[in-house]
């Protein structure tokens, strides 16, 4: 199955489509860059590399198009389970046939305590309006099954995957003229503030919990400092010295 935002590639340069990849790169930016490991992945949205601000050995972008380094269904991922350390799926549940089967490879992917990063388009926003009005509302993005950021954390908490942080952007109007999306800039840095719940696009920072896993930490040697003590000090005991310790054990023999 083609993914839509792999057949998409107009729209992401629009007005519109670029802001919006301004906001997700500096969000992932952010957010990759002090997850470490051995192994990342970006599923989907192959065109941007969301994942160049992270550090690991391996980066790989998976994806049925696009400049993908391994083309796959995003339903059967060819990565070994537990291996990955941290998993990006920049806007692909809400564009597949079966976004609970992907996030169940998610987490059969996932090696335990693994990052998984989502984002999604916010069905209760401007941009979930969106969708009902005009003649574009069969194309991308607005023809996609937004699914609702409570309804992700429930389908998530069900495969193990604990929430550990979370934001949302996009709180401008979705208008595709550049001169509209300046008049509202505003907006895109009041959201968080005025209307924290309603932004177009809305970000999941994941964490894969396996019930008696233990994170293994290096044992550190420590030597213990030897505690100080007076060194005894050679002392020449003189002859009439001698004598008087006689004495006293004379008469303390009496």
């Amino acid at each position: 199955m083609l993914m839509e935002t792999d057949l998409a590639p107009d729209w992401f340069e629009s007005p519109l489509g670029v802001h919006l990849a301004t906001c997700e790169h500096a969000y992932f930016d952010n957010e990759v860059a002090d997850v470490f490991g051995f192994n990342a992945f970006q599923v989907g949205l192959t065109r941007f590399d969301f994942l160049r601000a992270n550090r690991m050995p391996l980066r790989c972008r998976i994806g049925p198009l696009g400049p993908a380094q391994v083309r796959a269904e995003f339903e059967q991922l060819p990565i070994s389970s537990s291996s990955a350390d941290l998993l990006l799926l920049p806007h692909v549940l809400e564009f597949s046939d079966n976004p609970h089967q992907v996030l169940r490879e998610v987490a059969r992917v996932l090696m335990p305590e693994g990052h998984v990063i989502v984002s999604g388009f916010n069905p209760l926003s401007l941009w979930g309006m969106r969708r009902y009005f005009g003649k574009e509302r069969l194309e991308y993005p607005w023809r996609g099954q937004f699914i609702t950021l409570s309804r992700l954390k429930d389908w998530m908490a069900l495969l193990g995957i604990e929430i550990a942080g979370g934001r949302m952007c996009g709180y401008v109007p979705p208008m595709q003229g550049e001169k509209w999306l300046d008049r509202f800039a505003f907006m895109e840095h009041a959201g968080d503030r005025w209307w924290p719940f309603a932004g177009g696009v809305y970000f999941l920072h994941g964490i894969k919990r396996v019930h008696g896993t233990r994170v293994i930490t290096p044992r550190w040697k420590t030597n213990l400092a030897k505690s100080k003590r007076l060194a005894a000090v050679p002392h020449r005991v003189h002859d009439d010295e001698r004598l008087v310790a006689r004495t006293r054990d004379e008469h303390a023999d009496r």
